[in-house]
């Protein structure tokens, strides 16, 4: 009868039941019991009916009191095989049943304290993660929800959590996702209302325009006591959005003190990383005397026989590479067609130019990450090397990069007609700019050709 109930409404009830059925637990109502009613009870049967009624995926709050129906009859299998799988490092949340789910959403709200970081990349970076996920968000103070392909769908669950008057969360880190202005609207009904305390709230690089910019300042002139920063790089605010926001930041009323409009214009707009794209310019200062440089220096080939380049401190002596002349701090995103045997990535100015060692082989070193392109990929930096199972395209192909500088992220993609397909992706902590760097075997003809962003062509 207690798992029939639609609304859980005897799930505490049946949890003490549960626990004095145990005849380990029996012992304590010796005495009051008569010998026949104390006899022992297969609690496996019970179990398996609460497992099915976890799988109907009930509200988190049920769930919750179903796992603690599971812990008295000790059987703690489901959320051990999630706990399993986090040790490891290998969670995939791909296949995951509704029980698994639940199991995880259970391990994570089992904490006795709130909880300083959560960040939804780690299980599943996606917006089923976030709606299945959405509970553990009440008890964390900051949450991180960047590149996780969330939509005006996901706004609407973080609506919920921001007029929750019990709700923890005080720095929400929503960049690189496309909510577009009308998912910033839908937030903006959840920033005005009187019980959100957000501090904090990002959302660089979310496609907004003045239009979003609008719905904010009206938010924050309804809720004007706690917002504190609010980061729109990355975005098209236009001069109508950055005047009221400006404007939101002069006004004494409002708690509003930091506020980022930097890297804007209609270019970010465009879909997925390709917002980020930047002109390059290969560097002849660098440039190895075998490769002809040539198209406003962003093509580079690998000739027959010596250029008649100057001699320059900053020109590699034996490798066949070349470096490119801007060095990178933010978001960028190049894309890069190639032919023959080439090396694709990027390298610190300190990278050395002499010399036949790795310390001068872009990919081979610690100044320097690359992937190597040829009949097959890999990627490489220091001494590790990873071979990709993915074959380059027939004849001249197209690699993208992007670089989230200040997430400390390096990502390579094969470019195809429709999409971008990942390839590999390096995490590090960057010191530096990063200058986009080519490398190339012996092969006569092997060569490189930046491409110019789609808003410069």
């Amino acid at each position: 009868m207690a798992l029939q109930s639609r609304n859980g409404h005897l799930d505490l009830f049946l949890r003490f039941l549960l626990g004095f059925s145990l005849q380990s637990n029996q012992a304590h109502l010796q005495g009051l019991l008569e010998p026949a009613q104390a006899a022992s009870w297969d609690s496996s049967g019970a179990a398996q009916d609460i497992k099915r009624k976890i799988q109907e995926n009930p509200s988190p709050e049920r769930c919750i009191n179903l796992f603690y129906c599971l812990y008295e009859l000790k059987d703690s299998s489901l959320v051990e095989e999630v706990q399993r799988r986090l040790s490891l490092g290998g969670l995939s949340t791909d296949k995951f049943c509704n029980a698994q789910w639940s199991a995880l959403v259970f391990l994570l709200l089992s904490s006795e304290h709130e909880i300083e970081v959560f960040d939804l990349r780690k299980y599943s970076a996606s917006e089923e993660g976030l709606l299945r996920l959405l509970p553990v968000l009440h008890i964390s103070k900051t949450a991180v929800l960047s590149d996780c392909d969330l939509s005006g769908r996901s706004c609407e669950a973080l609506v919920s959590v921001l007029t929750s008057k019990t709700s923890s969360l005080r720095v929400l880190d929503l960049s690189n996702n496309s909510l577009m202005d009308s998912g910033v609207k839908t937030l903006c009904s959840g920033l005005g209302n009187q019980h959100c305390r957000l501090e904090a709230l990002s959302l660089s690089g979310c496609l907004v325009t003045e239009e979003g910019c609008a719905a904010l300042a009206h938010a924050l002139s309804c809720n004007p006591h706690h917002l504190k920063e609010l980061d729109l790089s990355y975005n098209h605010p236009g001069d109508l959005g950055t005047e009221q926001l400006t404007a939101a930041v002069e006004d004494p009323r409002l708690q509003l003190t930091t506020l980022s409009l930097e890297q804007g214009g209609v270019q970010r707009l465009m879909p997925g990383q390709r917002k980020y794209a930047c002109a390059l310019t290969l560097d002849p200062n660098t440039a190895n005397k075998t490769l002809a440089l040539s198209e406003a220096n962003r093509r580079a080939t690998v000739a027959r026989g010596e250029q008649p380049y100057p001699e320059h401190p900053q020109r590699f002596s034996h490798w066949t590479q070349v470096l490119c002349e801007e060095g990178l701090t933010g978001r960028c995103y190049w894309e890069v067609d190639w032919e023959g045997w080439v090396n694709i990535g990027v390298a610190y100015k300190k990278i050395k130019r002499k010399g036949r060692d790795d310390d001068s082989w872009v990919g081979q070193n610690d100044a320097s990450w690359s992937l190597m392109c040829h009949n097959k990929f890999s990627a490489s930096h220091k001494d590790q090397r990873t071979v990709i199972p993915m074959q380059p395209s027939v004849g001249t192909s197209r690699v993208a990069v992007y670089l989230d500088w200040p997430a400390g992220t390096l990502s390579f993609y094969r470019v195809s007609p429709d999409k971008l397909v990942s390839l590999h992706t390096f995490h590090s902590t960057f010191t530096g700019p990063l200058y986009p760097a080519f490398g190339f075997e012996s092969e006569v003809g092997s060569y490189v050709f930046l491409r110019l962003p789609e808003s410069q062509l």
